[in-house]
């Protein structure tokens, strides 16, 4: 099943898309928005996916065509957002490149970190911020929707409760991450609002490419029209699964709760990176000095993911602009 919000007020309207992307159906009598049916999923899910056969078969009422231009993030905001680092690659390459300490319990503890979850921009918005000096970079991520979870849920268990997956770009602003990350309080400044593909899906959507409860999709990355990577999701070190776990071992997760996989990242360097930082990273250990520089304003990011040829949750593609800042 694929579901989308499209833009309207605050939390989006609800709708159900079809497999192709090609046309949508709202469902007012089942769920207004898509956190309505998230917080009430025992209840909508089924009603849901009786629509999405119908609207795959040609035959659901008061269809039309899916723009996906129109869509807010699944979730234009959510109860709470935690992104992992569960990518060891990455993190091994960062260490390598900056002659960082090494991170006690890497391989035992996921790397996660809190961020905002009030103001989550869709797939074709704009970013808007306020520097291009601050290092503006584009994170290429998986991410799940969870229903509410129970303090202490152990990784097997948790598995029921990832109920969507998503697309994500977790924008970031490099020169502001190393002192955030020296407080010992976590990112703040350096992690403005991340964007969304129009869709989220459920996992059955995947086939055997959810697996191990992980996304084993290829992401396609351009960044100005010019290939950047397509790493797959298969080699995260922490399944969503352990994800959850981690995120629930002191708390209880609200419905709504989006969890990301941080940077996806592969050994195999020829399949490129999904950030800057991360070629930049490539390019000290390799040559002594990092080339590539960081986002401009007028710059755009596009990523997807495909399955069988066909996009699974629609394109991100969306640009960097100067934010509007009233200094007043």
């Amino acid at each position: 099943m694929k579901l989308a919000s499209l833009k309207n007020g605050k939390d989006g309207r609800l709708v159900v898309v079809s497999r192709d992307l090609q046309s949508a159906v709202a469902v007012p009598a089942i769920a207004s928005t898509m956190l309505d049916a998230v917080e009430r999923w025992d209840e909508c899910a089924t009603r849901l996916s009786e629509v999405y056969l119908q609207l795959n078969a040609g035959k659901a009422i008061g269809a039309f065509a899916f723009d996906p231009l129109q869509a807010a993030a699944p979730l234009p905001r959510a109860p709470q957002w935690c992104d992992g680092s569960a990518f060891l690659n990455h993190a091994r390459l960062m260490e390598t490149a900056f002659k960082l300490p090494p991170i006690p319990d890497l391989e035992t503890i996921p790397l996660m970190y809190q961020g905002a979850s009030d103001d989550l921009l869709g797939a074709h918005d704009d970013v808007p911020l306020p520097d291009e000096a601050d290092g503006i970079d584009f994170e290429g991520e998986f991410g799940v929707i969870v229903d509410a979870v129970p303090m202490g849920c152990t990784a097997a268990a948790a598995r029921v409760h990832v109920i969507l997956l998503l697309q994500i770009n977790d924008v970031s602003l490099r020169s502001m991450g190393p002192r955030e990350m020296k407080t010992g309080f976590g990112f703040l400044h350096a992690k403005p609002s991340s964007a969304f593909a129009p869709v989220a899906v459920t996992p059955d959507e995947l086939g055997d490419a959810w697996c191990d409860s992980r996304v084993q999709l290829d992401l396609q990355i351009a960044w100005n029209g010019v290939w950047f990577g397509n790493p797959n999701g298969a080699e995260m070190s922490f399944g969503f699964d352990q994800l959850v776990a981690h995120a629930c071992k002191t708390r209880r997760l609200s419905a709504g709760t989006v969890i990301g996989s941080g940077t996806v990242s592969n050994a195999d360097r020829t399949r490129g990176s999904a950030c800057i930082a991360e070629r930049r990273a490539i390019e000290m250990i390799e040559r002594g000095v990092p080339t590539t520089s960081f986002m401009k304003y007028g710059d755009r990011i596009r990523m997807e993911a495909l399955l069988d040829g066909a996009s699974v949750f629609g394109a991100i593609d969306q640009g960097i602009v100067p934010a509007n800042i009233n200094k007043e």
